[in-house]
């Protein structure tokens, strides 16, 4: 956010406001990290705030500083709409274009008139915001939120809630600093955050530990996965019999497409997920190098994200998503042989 900005939004928020702030729907570490320390953050600045997710977190999450309050819209929609109507600022964390929080809470969203403003780490964002602090070169928005603090003059205010929920999203936005959007600004940063209280062996363990049905379901993801040697490419696949035998819950099949990207040789890894549900396939996109999986995401899969991680679904049976998968990869069979790891 250039200086000029910084000024406009210190005056904004200079008197006391109601203020939204929205995460993306399916809301992952960094979305709910980044949007409750913004929210423990305001709050101490004497403004009154709510949290407003389109849908409701995995379990993993559900320890987090604040997420008790969190109004989540497809569940409590007659209150979401009215904090959003009440709203004079609404804040957009980690993600750029409204469609991401589903069609019903985008309706309202277009239809509400408060100052916009977004916070972001994805690409080519939409122009709905009158303010927007992005950056694409910064591994999670929760990271960006910590630096808008600063550079909005608040360190002082940074505590151990904060703190914590910061260190949650940019601990699960770089696959626990093993991603290679993670650099020495974003050790600088924890260290700082480690520093304020964040007790990060017990932040490691809310996140990452097993059920006994997610590991089952994880034998079975990897039990399905194909690897194709000839494109570099490895890709799991999930059917809705599958999760259901091993009683899935939301946010169990977390991480798995980096199993396929762990493979010697492999640049491109993906995992296809039936979900009878929505009737769609959800498709997860993991690289290495600069095999940029967001265009793949974009072009194909009703989808994006980053150079190296993106989502995207398809519309079609789970079979015929995958063969459509396999049938582009000779286009990008140049790229993912030339590809450094």
């Amino acid at each position: 956010m250039h200086e000029k900005q910084i000024e406009e939004v210190k005056k904004l928020l200079a008197d006391s406001r109601n203020i939204a702030i929205v995460s993306h729907r399916n809301p992952d570490g960094d979305a709910y990290g980044s949007c409750l320390a913004l929210s423990h953050l305001l709050k101490k600045l004497g403004h009154h705030t709510t949290v407003v997710s389109p849908n409701d977190c995995p379990n993993f999450l559900k320890w987090m500083p604040g997420q008790n309050q969190i109004v989540i819209f497809e569940e409590q929609t007659e209150i979401a709409k009215e904090i959003l109507q009440k709203a004079d600022i609404v804040f957009t964390l980690d993600f750029n274009a409204l469609n991401r929080v589903g069609p019903d809470m985008e309706k309202v969203l277009s239809d509400i008139d408060p100052v916009y403003i977004m916070i972001d780490h994805h690409q080519d964002p939409d122009q709905y915001a009158k303010y927007s602090y992005v950056d694409p070169n910064i591994c999670s928005t929760s990271q960006l939120i910590y630096q808008w603090t600063i550079q909005m003059g608040w360190k002082n205010y940074l505590d151990k809630d904060i703190s914590t929920c910061i260190y949650t999203g940019i601990l699960t936005d770089t696959g626990s600093f093993r991603f290679s959007n993670t650099n020495g600004d974003t050790h600088r940063i924890v260290g700082d955050l480690l520093d304020l209280g964040v007790e990060h062996t017990q932040v490691y363990r809310e996140i990452h530990e097993n059920s006994i049905s997610r590991l089952k379901l994880l034998g079975k993801a990897l039990k399905n996965m194909v690897y194709l040697k000839e494109y570099r490419t490895a890709f799991i696949t999930l059917k809705n019999y599958e999760l259901k035998q091993c009683n899935y819950q939301k946010g169990d099949t977390e991480g798995f497409v980096n199993y396929a990207l762990s493979l010697t040789n492999v640049v491109l890894a993906a995992i296809f997920i039936e979900d009878k549900q929505q009737n769609i396939i959800k498709i997860s996109f993991r690289s290495t190098g600069d095999f940029n999986v967001n265009e793949l995401a974009r072009d194909h899969f009703n989808g994006g994200g980053h150079i190296n991680a993106a989502g995207g679904r398809s519309d079609v049976n789970l079979k015929d998503t995958v063969d459509n998968f396999i049938a582009i990869l000779p286009e990008y069979k140049d790229s993912l042989l030339a590809c450094h790891e």
